[in-house]
């Protein structure tokens, strides 16, 4: 990879895209695309507020990367950013996590005997892996924690649940609501992925007061600050 290769961030809201924003100085260009606007940086960064959910996020980061394949400047990497919560005491509130898996925590099916993932009924995939260098090269760049991401639809708000989803997923660091979605979408272009979550709450009972928005979005405007080095040196052959 070398710093010609163009990049697409993949947010939820406005406000994280604007974060990441803060680490690319310098004037961006808006983009109006079907349904989504990006700001184009002049380092090769295209930042995208995809939009909440899986769903969305899959719909609008293939969007973003059609219309760069058909303008015959594909993108070579694609970065689902954003914060989330934080399964503690391993990832605490204002901490960062890379994943080493982006997987999909609520589809399948509920059984007697507990959930079944999509997988086991026979089809689809749960889980996308980001290359192994790459991780390496953020965790060396900024501090993050490696560790699975786990994508839902419904934010976790019980200790039930989150008890749950670790004895499902004992890797899991973090939960977020689009990765899996931009991961999708990313993969049916053939383009690598990545996910980035700076921890804003910790995963368990739904405590407002405990959220800490501004901190965790300070940390990811900071984590990007760091990246591009990792980034442009990272070589796709790595892995």
């Amino acid at each position: 990879m070398n710093a010609r290769t163009r990049v697409l961030v993949a947010t939820a809201v406005p406000a994280e895209r604007d974060a990441v924003a803060r680490a690319f100085p310098g004037p961006a260009e808006e983009v109006r695309l079907p349904g989504a606007t990006l700001l184009r940086t002049d380092g090769g960064h295209d930042l995208l507020a995809a939009g909440v959910g899986p769903a969305l996020a899959a719909a609008s980061t293939a969007g973003a990367l059609t219309a760069a394949a058909l303008g015959g400047t594909p993108y070579g990497l694609v970065v689902s950013a954003g914060i989330g919560g934080g399964f503690q005491p391993e990832a605490p509130v204002g901490s960062l996590v890379v994943a080493d898996a982006i997987t999909v925590a609520d589809l399948g099916a509920e059984t007697p005997d507990g959930f079944l993932p999509v997988t086991d009924l026979g089809f689809g995939t749960v889980t996308h892996l980001p290359p192994n260098s790459l991780v390496r090269g953020v965790v060396e760049a900024t501090g993050a924690r490696p560790g699975t991401v786990l994508t839902v639809s419904t934010v976790t708000g019980t200790a039930t649940r989150a008890a749950a989803l670790r004895e499902r997923h004992p890797g899991a660091l973090a939960e977020g609501m689009e990765g899996f979605g931009v991961a999708e979408a990313a993969a049916a272009h053939g383009v690598p992925v990545l996910e980035i979550r700076a921890v804003s709450n910790p995963v368990g009972p739904r405590d407002r007061a405990a959220w800490r928005i501004g901190d965790a979005l300070a940390a990811l405007a900071g984590a990007f600050g760091k990246l591009a080095p990792a980034l442009e040196s990272w070589n796709t052959h790595d892995d």
